[in-house]
């Protein structure tokens, strides 16, 4: 996915912005007016064209000139001014990403995996109405002195609640960080990582907010998501290449989040004491193939062929921190990616996919820079196309 902006529809409307800025959404107005003649007949064009540099150039010019926010997912993002209302309850089928209009996740633009996070910072934290703590650049890290930093506390209901799959609050049990803690592992992919006031440090910096948020366990939240890809074949059985790069093209299976309505990798949770192996074919069964709704017979054939497919050697794609929007100053996401490829397409992609519990839809999809997906999901696909030699 490409880098996206979001401006205030009209300038007068935004009248919280001081002048400066004002006079920054005029020009910048005028400049995309201008910029648009160019590109009147095809939208989409104008964002994915090769002369996309040109016109964000100037937008950038208008903003360092004007001082009006700008927020794109390079890594001196910043949180964007919202000019209009952003719903958080809507269906599946007409939610935005709750960070998407501010931050992308193409690894061409994303934060590398050393630098600082961004979907982590996202302003609105999912499925609440809280907003962070801004956090600059160059605030990150923890190393850089910064008394006035004052984030907000969340932990969602649903975690208060003590499910199962959540920990107890800090003070009402003593777990061990940077260690496997009984059938719970909080050692972190990222090495060790900072204990403070008997609360973990989010190893990649501040996010604006503390507590857990979303997630069950304090540290490290270990998950696994398997890539499972084939080649585009047309009716006769050959390799689809695409006409700019030549390269072939690769599909995977993709889900439609319910929680947030993007599309992304099937995976989910490692439970205390599962092998990673075992996660990621258990998620891709229940999320791509409903596999605990269907008949035992329809079960038993899903069972072989998804054995079949990934008891071949697979391909690690990733290991470690995720910049995944749930994250807090005490609580993150890490993961295991592993492609496993149907290069016959005699396996899985046989089967009729049907979205499980957690996805409102699931489908065949193209390997492709301009699809946007959930948190770092763009990032794992860049790197199975890159070892594919496929399309990117």
């Amino acid at each position: 996915m490409r880098k996206t902006f979001r401006f205030c529809k009209v300038a007068s409307s935004c009248t919280h912005l001081p002048t400066s800025s004002r006079k920054g959404v005029y020009f910048l107005l005028t400049a995309m007016s201008g910029l648009s003649r160019r590109f009147t007949n095809n939208v989409q064009g104008m964002l994915f064209s090769p002369s996309r540099r040109h016109w964000t150039s100037a937008i950038r010019l208008a903003i360092t000139l004007f001082g009006l926010p700008l927020t794109a997912s390079t890594s001196g993002a910043r949180p964007a001014v919202l000019c209009s209302s952003h719903h958080l309850y809507r269906t599946s089928e007409h939610i935005k990403p709750i960070c998407g209009d501010y931050y992308t996740s193409s690894i061409g633009t994303m934060p590398s995996p050393a630098g600082p996070h961004v979907k982590s910072r996202c302003p609105q934290y999912p499925q609440s109405t809280i907003t962070r703590f801004t956090v600059p650049d160059d605030k990150v890290d923890w190393n850089q002195k910064w008394p006035e930093y004052s984030p907000v506390n969340h932990t969602a209901p649903v975690v208060l609640k003590k499910p199962v799959w959540a920990d107890p609050d800090i003070g009402s049990f003593s777990p061990k960080f940077n260690a496997v803690d009984g059938p719970v592992d909080r050692s972190s992919f990222e090495g060790k990582y900072k204990v403070e006031s008997e609360k973990p440090l989010n190893p990649r910096g501040r996010t604006g907010l503390t507590g857990r948020g979303l997630l069950g366990r304090w540290g490290p939240n270990h998950a696994a998501d398997p890539v499972v890809t084939r080649w585009k074949v047309d009716a006769s059985g050959a390799k689809i290449h695409h006409s700019a790069s030549k390269k072939p093209i690769l599909q995977f299976v993709a889900i439609k989040r319910r929680d947030c309505g993007e599309w992304a990798i099937p995976g989910g949770m490692v439970d205390p004491g599962e092998q990673v192996s075992l996660t990621l074919q258990r998620e891709f069964s229940e999320e791509a193939l409903n596999s605990l709704s269907v008949k035992q017979s329809e079960r038993e054939d899903i069972h072989k062929r998804i054995q079949k497919l990934f008891g071949s050697t697979g391909f690690q794609v990733y290991k470690g921190y995720v910049d995944d929007p749930r994250n807090t100053d005490n609580a993150w996401m890490e993961t295991v990616v592993v492609n496993f490829h149907d290069e016959a397409g005699d396996s899985v992609s046989e089967l009729p996919l049907q979205a499980g519990d957690d996805a409102g839809h699931v489908q065949w999809v193209d390997v492709d820079s301009s699809f946007g997906l959930y948190a770092s999901h763009s990032h794992f696909l860049e790197l199975v196309a890159r070892e594919r030699q496929a399309h990117w």
